[in-house]
């Protein structure tokens, strides 16, 4: 979105120095992919940005936010503002008053960001589109989804995450959105909330948000989440496997690659969808995005096209065979027991000699953390599947431990043509390093 950085100025109650009134495209936190034309945005964390705003500069960005006096040997605008992050979300804040009312949030302890892909795509039918990249969900995420919309967009979809009571309800402030999704109310994050009651409170902060003429998407296959119509004065449009759900699928299958098909049932028609994401649990996700994209009037049709066609963000659900004839399952982007669980059903349903899940830890599960890497263990070996556990003891006698990713490597050094193997963890575990090695 092009914005003046006097209107930046403005905005952020701050002041356009060191520089020429220029018109800037969008914004960026990271110095490293910043582009012709962009905001430069210093962000105060672990590292201080306003020490990347040289290279932010020389890389093409032609103003930068700074809450330290403006840089002498800098040649691009500088604007002053008290706190650089509180000003990002102000420069949210004003975009989304540019944009046209189809702005769409998603939320739910699983399942946002593939919901998030899914929706994008079957917009992109109809609408020019604009998503939040990976899982831009946060304060700075969300203000950068909306810096970066394309003029001319006609709808945005944002990914919201929480990690606490009140977050979401916030990023409602900058994003305003008139339709919203919740996935799920799990366990996840528990640390953080307390318990799956907290989550629950966090998650419904988007439906009421609504308007009174929005739209809230609720997932009838879960009743912490369809319970939440209580919450909002918006129209209510229900999804899942339950028959009664107004979107709803039938005659699921699941094929060599795990893509599933199914008969898409709607208010608006029904068709048969074939989806492009692997998973079966990404019917349930699909079905949020056609609940949701056709309460703005995509037809059905356009939506089969959209599901097909749709990318998922990277590190989920990638399928490959090695050289040696080994197949690869990559979903290591993250884990919590509901996630973890689908990948292990879709691990089994592969054709393998032997099959093999190298599993990280699941963080942040609170006092239930132990328990629930157990169970995992002991599910995979329900399936058949053996474990490799790597640097978590709580997934218990069942799995096999090592230390690290080295040694995670190490330890499949006897894998042959036909065999299948999952890698997946939190962020934290960064397996993704299991799946390169391996090829």
């Amino acid at each position: 979105m092009h914005i003046q950085a006097s209107e930046i100025a403005d905005v952020v109650g701050g002041e356009l120095t060191n520089g020429e009134d220029v018109t800037v495209d969008g914004a960026t936190i990271d110095s490293r992919a910043a582009s012709v034309g962009q905001l430069f945005v210093p962000i105060v964390a672990a590292r201080d940005g306003h020490d990347f705003i040289g290279s932010a500069v020389d890389a093409g960005a032609t103003a930068y936010l700074t809450s330290q006096p403006p840089r002498a040997d800098v040649a691009a605008a500088a604007i002053t503002c008290a706190d650089t992050a509180t000003a990002l979300a102000d420069i949210g804040r004003l975009v989304r008053r540019r944009l046209p009312e189809r702005v769409l949030g998603v939320t739910g302890s699983v399942g946002k960001t593939s919901t998030k892909d899914l929706l994008a795509g079957v917009l992109a039918t109809t609408f020019v589109t604009a998503a939040s990249e990976k899982s831009f969900n946060n304060e700075l995420g969300l203000p950068l989804t909306l810096a970066n919309a394309p003029d001319g967009t006609e709808a945005v979809v944002v990914e919201m995450g929480a990690r606490g009571v009140g977050h979401i309800a916030e990023l409602c402030s900058i994003a305003r959105p008139t339709v919203g999704i919740v996935t799920r109310v799990e366990g996840v994050h528990l640390e953080l909330f307390g318990d799956i009651d907290a989550v629950g409170r966090a998650k419904g902060e988007l439906v009421e948000s609504l308007p009174t003429d929005g739209i809230a998407v609720l997932n009838a296959d879960h009743d912490r989440v369809i319970a939440m119509a209580e919450r909002t004065s918006a129209q209510v449009l229900s999804y899942g496997l339950t028959p009664s759900a107004d979107v709803s699928a039938t005659d699921i299958t699941v094929d060599a690659a795990l893509r599933a098909s199914f008969r898409l049932h709607t208010p608006w028609g029904s068709t048969q969808v074939s989806l492009g994401a692997r998973g079966e649990h990404q019917v349930s996700n699909a079905l949020a995005a056609a609940a949701a994209a056709g309460g703005l009037g995509v037809p059905v049709e356009a939506m089969a096209v959209g599901l097909l066609g749709a990318a998922l963000s990277g590190l989920r659900m990638e399928l490959h065979t090695t050289d040696a004839g080994v197949t690869i399952l990559n979903d290591a982007y993250n884990a919590n027991p509901t996630s973890m669980a689908a990948a292990l059903r879709s691990l089994a349903a592969l054709e393998g000699r032997r099959r093999i899940a190298v599993l990280g830890t699941m963080a942040e599960l609170g006092a239930d953390a132990a328990a629930a890497h157990e169970q995992i263990a002991r599910q995979a070996q329900s399936l058949g599947v053996e474990v490799i556990a790597v640097d978590e003891p709580s997934y218990g006698t069942v799995a096999r431990h090592v230390g690290d990713v080295e040694a995670a490597v190490a330890a499949l050094d006897d894998l042959t043509e036909g065999d299948v193997v999952l890698v997946k963890g939190s962020r934290v575990a960064a397996l993704e390093r299991v799946a390169d090695a391996l090829g």
